[in-house]
């Protein structure tokens, strides 16, 4: 009888664990991204500028670079017109994408009235948002990974060889620095998820987010600089102050802080984010570029700046959706 009771007990034991079901969340939600038609028009559009400023940044490689230590970095920052790089285009998409995935991860359960069916099931709220959060984000890690491969493929068969291993160590970092900032976009959209319960509006907060960190925060941290750090006399030490608390409210935007990243990993020769100084311009004028260490301890406050956001904007969609009242 004891025995017996023990094994009674130890699915009980598992059944009331706040994570029950949370990997069948993400495969079903994995499942719903991966074919649903809004999806598949992202994934085009992703691989038809992925191949065509690939193509274009081939075609100037062969016309204007010859040898190179660091001929595939330039498949993401090459330009040709009237294509921009590809990491240009990244900029934009990967926001886009991200939004679309989570805009409508929760109030669109409300919406089809499931919420309440599916918590009925052996589901916590917990297992409900953390699956439908990381079903998003593997969703990015595998779209990205896939474009990811294409482009490296296709630098193979254009330019007639394999990358480095520096490149190709820069490129990974690259890439989980993208899947990150696409994570943010997503937490983001899932904060708003919770927050409304029309998916349009979740749809048009986010998005409107997008447009003031991508078009109007240049503009108004220019002015908040300005106004706290004028240049009375013109003295370096004003000008000097005046753009460093430019440069740190720009940082403030997750747009600045992937765009640095980009800048450092696969631009080799960049030795500085904020002012430069002769003494570190030296080295890039002599065209020794930074060893992989070195770029990465340059990125690593603003790689680890994009996923302590994530995260709190993460938590922040997670107690807002705990303190929802949900009916049948």
């Amino acid at each position: 009888m004891a025995a017996q009771a023990k094994q009674d007990a130890i699915p009980r034991a598992r059944e009331g664990s706040p994570w029950t079901g949370l990997w069948a969340v993400v495969l079903k939600e994995m499942a719903d991204h991966l074919t649903s038609t809004r999806m598949r028009i992202l994934e085009i559009l992703i691989l038809l500028t992925a191949v065509g400023a690939v193509y274009a940044a081939m075609l100037n490689i062969r016309s204007t670079i010859g040898r190179d230590p660091f001929l595939f970095l330039k498949l993401f920052t090459t330009s040709r017109e009237p294509l921009p790089a590809f990491v240009g285009f990244l900029v934009f998409l990967v926001p886009l994408i991200a939004i679309a995935l989570g805009f409508d991860a929760i109030n669109g359960e409300f919406s089809r009235r499931t919420m309440s069916r599916l918590l009925a099931q052996p589901i916590y709220r917990d297992a409900l948002l953390m699956g439908k959060f990381l079903a998003g984000f593997f969703t990015l890690a595998l779209v990205f990974t896939a474009i990811w491969l294409l482009i490296i493929g296709m630098g193979i068969i254009g330019l007639g060889l394999p990358p480095g291993g520096e490149e190709v160590a820069r490129l990974l970092i690259f890439l989980v620095a993208t899947i990150f900032y696409g994570g943010f976009w997503l937490a983001l959209a899932m904060l708003f998820s919770v927050r409304f319960r029309q998916a349009a509006t979740a749809a048009l907060a986010s998005l409107a987010t997008w447009l003031f960190f991508t078009v109007f925060w240049s503009m108004l941290v220019g002015l908040i600089a300005q106004t706290l750090r004028p240049v009375r006399i013109g003295l370096p030490q004003e000008i000097i102050a005046q753009t460093e608390l430019q440069i740190a409210l720009s940082r403030l935007s997750p747009n600045t802080l992937y765009t640095e990243i980009l800048l450092a990993l696969l631009n080799p020769a960049l030795r500085s984010m904020g002012l430069v100084l002769p003494i570190q311009w030296e080295g890039a004028i002599l065209g020794s570029p930074l060893p992989l260490s070195q770029s990465v301890l340059l990125i690593w406050p603003q790689l680890t700046g994009l996923i302590a956001v994530t995260i709190l904007l993460f938590a922040l969609a997670y107690v807002l959706f705990q303190r929802q009242e949900i009916r049948a």
